[in-house]
């Protein structure tokens, strides 16, 4: 739980705790955000308190909505640690699940699993490297 708002209206407080999470990497760029409902009983606000919020984060660019799909950290943000212009890397593969993976997605052993990697580099050095799995969809 953030610490107490100080007369900011509650929507401000809750988009500055995640405006913090995307910018320090906590949540990745092209990372699904938490549903609407997990925000309201993290932050023990109304839905409407967390759409105003995750509003304050889509003007800033710092997130996008899909719908139907949900709001993800936007992959197109500058972030700081990236050499002056460059992208970070990304490479998408499927790949079958592991008895890890095959657990976490409530999958068999061996389904096919997309995963993506990105990696960011600091003054040429590997920054970070994030590993995302999604389901292979019927229609890919």
């Amino acid at each position: 739980m953030p610490t107490p708002h100080y007369g900011q209206p509650r929507y401000r407080v809750i988009a500055d705790e995640l405006r913090e999470r995307i910018e320090s990497g906590i949540i990745p760029p092209g990372t699904l955000l938490p549903t609407e409902s997990t925000l309201t009983t993290e932050f023990r606000a109304s839905r409407g308190t967390i759409r105003q919020a995750i509003a304050v984060l889509r003007e800033a660019d710092l997130v996008a909505t899909e719908h139907g799909r949900g709001t993800y950290a936007n992959p197109r943000r500058h972030e700081s640690g990236l050499d002056q212009g460059s992208e970070p890397e990304t490479r998408k593969r499927q790949i079958p699940a592991d008895p890890e993976l095959a657990a976490l997605f409530a999958v068999d052993v061996g389904a096919t699993l997309i995963e993506q990697q990105r990696v960011t580099r600091t003054n040429g050095a590997v920054g970070t490297v994030v590993r995302t799995y999604r389901l292979l969809q019927s229609n890919q």
